[in-house]
């Protein structure tokens, strides 16, 4: 199955795809969502997690 990107508010594919790849950059642990409405993109959201690992005490 293909995907074709429409323009959102002006933009171009490439434009689209550049949003999308910004998303992306940097991203170790998470996800990007692209929201589609009547077969246009029309949101990329980004989530982000930190995992925080405390020290390990045992043993002490």
């Amino acid at each position: 199955m293909s995907a074709t990107l429409r323009s959102l508010e002006g933009q171009d594919e490439a434009s689209i795809l550049r949003e999308i790849q910004s998303a992306l950059h940097g991203l170790r642990f998470g996800s990007v969502e692209i929201t589609v409405h009547n077969g246009q993109i029309v949101q990329i959201e980004r989530k982000e997690k930190f995992r925080l690992q405390q020290p390990n005490n045992r043993g002490s």
